[in-house]
């Protein structure tokens, strides 16, 4: 995160996330950093399906095409997400942290990670078989790691 922190103080950047089922781990995790303040702008928690519409802005087309757990949906949590926090990158995460599967949901251990530019948004899937909270870090990492700055 220390890298990360520091190519966005570089490039004169901000950021914001939008976490469903990390519950802000990744916005804890930035934001212990000295010096975090300089690019973190904030984060948004929609770990309940209403905040991701009613607060973010997910269309509710897209959330009962696609599921809450899907690329499509976290994309447009990153999307309307770098809108309303006003940053130049957000990222977002939304899945399954486990241990038990929803009927009719993803399995444990799936999410999708989103970030949002001015040059567009990118997003992947992971299946990892890990306890839930092993999960949930993964997931803040992999969030890390989509922001590839070289592209923005």
């Amino acid at each position: 995160m220390k890298k990360l922190l520091q190519e966005l103080v570089e490039k004169g950047l901000t950021l914001g996330s939008v976490e469903s089922m990390t519950g802000g781990l990744f916005a804890a995790e930035f934001t212990s950093i000295p010096g975090s303040s300089k690019v973190f702008k904030g984060s948004v928690v929609t770990y309940a399906t209403e905040i991701k519409e009613k607060v973010v802005g997910v269309k509710a087309e897209t959330i009962e095409k696609y599921g809450v757990v899907s690329e499509e949906v976290a994309k447009e949590m990153a999307e309307y997400g770098r809108k309303l926090l006003n940053v130049d990158i957000c990222v977002s995460v939304t899945g399954n942290a486990g241990p038990t599967c929803e009927p009719g949901g993803k399995p444990a251990g799936y999410f999708c990670v989103a970030i949002s530019t001015k040059n567009g948004n990118i997003s992947k899937n992971y299946q990892i078989s890990k306890k839930r909270n092993s999960v949930r870090n993964s997931a803040v990492l992999a969030m890390r790691d989509l922001i590839h700055l070289k592209n923005i």
